[in-house]
């Protein structure tokens, strides 16, 4: 099982955890959970004016192996209008546009979709629960 916590946070409301929203699904091969501003095919939705944030801009994959991966998915713009850093355990490190990187198996971490044009960020919290 995989567990997803998201918390979209801007300026004042730093360190609030007010409007969080949650999801997880079984650790089962080809399971997907999406991030974005499109309701219609992501889990969890972060605020529809938030342009930073793609349509689909985080996915998260269940692997043949029960691993999961997250790969920040390409959006329509050649250079993004964020960034996005993945920490695990003591482990924090950048996530590259269009790259992907793999989930501790039974771990916890977070990861963060960092505005770079204002103090706004969206933090996916995950739990892999085995």
């Amino acid at each position: 099982m995989l567990e997803l916590t998201m918390a979209s946070v801007s300026g004042a409301d730093a360190g609030a955890t007010a409007g969080m929203l949650m999801a997880d699904t079984p650790s089962e091969p080809g399971a997907v959970l999406r991030v974005g501003r499109d309701q219609s095919v992501c889990r969890l939705v972060t605020p529809e004016d938030w342009l930073f944030v793609s349509r689909v801009h985080l996915e998260f994959l269940c692997g043949p192996d029960g691993v999961w991966q997250v790969t920040w998915l390409r959006g329509s713009q050649p250079e993004p209008s964020s960034e996005v850093r993945l920490t695990a355990g003591d482990h924090a490190q950048p996530l590259a546009y269009g790259g992907t990187a793999p989930l501790p198996r039974g771990g916890n971490g977070e990861v963060v979709i960092q505005d770079r044009t204002a103090p706004r960020s969206v933090n996916v919290g995950f739990y892999h629960e085995v």
